[in-house]
């Protein structure tokens, strides 16, 4: 289903098969890395359906959907810069199809925006960060595995160093006075999310 989405996003500015296959392959390859087990397609696939809902909202989806494809697609637990790094990844790929200046920054900042999630002036912006941050809101069963999804992801570090860290995180999300900051989202995901959050943080 993703391959289809992805190829016809590309196909809307590009008529060269054989490249969109190759960024198609690129992508897959990224997201199907052996260290991975959050980060993967089935997050892109979570991220599309939760956009998919508010896809009348969204005032430029493709700029949505090339952020989807490319918000994680550089990933590596021990580097800080993931999020700047896919950015510049979609940039590069997206000039290869000579797609306008304007779009490939629009791109790029719903990208970076991920590393915070903070409140931005762009409800799209918004939109993407509540849809990204959707597990946080999902069933205790399905947000327990994606916690022990993310340290594994995290393994590389022992529990002295990861779970000062993930508490921080945890703390971080909490102590925001919204997490989903678009209405449809926040009806749909905050009161589970700070339950699953504070449940994670006691234990």
């Amino acid at each position: 289903m993703l391959q289809s989405v992805f190829i016809g996003l590309c196909k809307r500015y590009s008529s060269d098969p054989d490249l969109i296959h190759q960024l198609w392959d690129e992508l897959e390859s990224n997201y199907s890395e052996k260290a991975r087990h959050y980060h993967t397609l089935n997050h892109l696939e979570n991220l599309f359906q939760q956009l998919e809902e508010v896809k009348t909202e969204i005032s430029d989806w493709n700029v949505a959907l090339f952020a989807l494809f490319y918000h994680d697609a550089i990933y590596n637990a021990s580097k800080n810069n993931n999020e700047e790094a896919s950015a510049e990844l979609a940039t590069t790929r997206m000039k290869q199809f000579g797609i306008p200046s304007e779009t490939v920054e629009a791109v790029a900042n719903m990208i970076l925006a991920t590393k915070t999630h903070l409140l931005s002036e762009n409800h799209d912006i918004n939109l993407f960060t509540d849809a990204d941050l959707s597990v946080l809101g999902s069933d205790w069963d399905s947000y327990s595995e994606y916690a022990k999804n993310v340290r594994k992801e995290y393994r590389i570090y022992p529990d002295l160093i990861y779970k000062p860290g993930r508490r921080k995180v945890l703390q971080h999300f909490l102590n925001m006075e919204r997490i989903f900051k678009t209405e449809h989202f926040y009806r749909k995901f905050e009161a589970q999310a700070r339950e699953n959050l504070q449940k994670e943080l006691t234990q």
